[in-house]
């Protein structure tokens, strides 16, 4: 199924989870804030909320420096 991914359309599996999509983008064990249709999916809930077809998903990592 194809979903939008911080502005780029991606392909996944039906049914993916959050976190199998962090995981495919090699974020898996990175500190992400993850927002999907606007809504913001809470860390503890990556395992458990599904992806759709056409969903827009917007991933942001943070960058230590100063």
């Amino acid at each position: 199924m194809r979903i939008q991914v911080n502005g780029e359309e991606r392909e996944i599996e039906a049914g993916a989870s959050v976190r199998s999509l962090l995981e495919a983008m090699q974020l898996g064990d990175v500190l992400v804030a993850v927002e999907r249709n606007e809504e913001i999916i809470p860390r503890a809930a990556h395992t458990t909320a599904t992806l759709n077809e056409g969903d827009v998903v917007e991933v942001v990592h943070f960058v230590g420096g100063g």
